[in-house]
C-alpha cells in the first residue's frame, strides 16, 4: 500500500467517525425543534477532532510502518482526479448552503449542509483515490 493510499484510508475513517460522532451527539442532545439545538460548539469540535486525529494517525502509521515516499506521475494523476471528484462535493454542499440561505432557512440547516458537503468530499474523494490505486487507471 502506498503512502497516498494509506492517507486516503485514514482520511475516510477519521471523517466518518467525526461526522458520526457529531450526528450521534446531535440526535441525543437535540432540542425541540432541532434548529434550536446549540450545535455550533460540537460541530467545531468534530471538525477539529477529525483534523487532529487524522494528523496523529498519519504520524503513528508512518512511524509504525514506514513506506517509501516516492511519487511518480501516476500518483500525481490519482491525487488530481480524487481531489477533483471530492471538490465537486464541496461545491454541491456550498450550493446547498447558498440555496438554504436564499430560502431564509435557519443557520442550523445551512451549517449542516455545508459540513455534510465537506464530509462527503473527504469520503468520495478518498474512495476515488483508493479505487484508482486498486483498479488502476486506464
Amino acid at each position: 500500500m502506498t503512502l497516498q493510499e494509506r492517507r486516503s484510508w485514514t482520511y475516510i475513517v477519521t471523517s466518518v467517525l467525526a461526522y458520526a460522532g457529531y450526528v450521534i451527539w446531535l440526535l441525543t442532545h437535540s432540542a425541540d425543534p432541532i434548529t434550536s439545538t446549540a450545535y455550533q460548539k460540537p460541530l467545531l469540535i468534530s471538525i477539529g477532532a477529525a483534523i487532529v486525529v487524522n494528523i496523529v494517525a498519519e504520524i503513528a502509521l508512518s512511524t509504525a510502518r514506514p513506506v517509501e515516499r516516492k511519487f511518480d506521475v501516476r500518483d500525481k494523476e490519482i491525487q488530481q482526479i480524487g481531489d477533483f471528484t471530492g471538490s465537486s462535493l464541496v461545491v454541491i454542499g456550498a450550493i446547498g448552503g447558498l440555496l438554504l440561505a436564499l430560502g431564509e432557512k435557519d443557520y442550523f440547516w445551512i451549517a449542516n449542509a455545508i459540513y455534510l458537503g465537506f464530509v462527503l468530499s473527504a469520503i468520495i474523494g478518498s474512495m476515488t483515490k483508493i479505487g484508482l490505486y486498486r483498479a488502476g487507471m486506464t
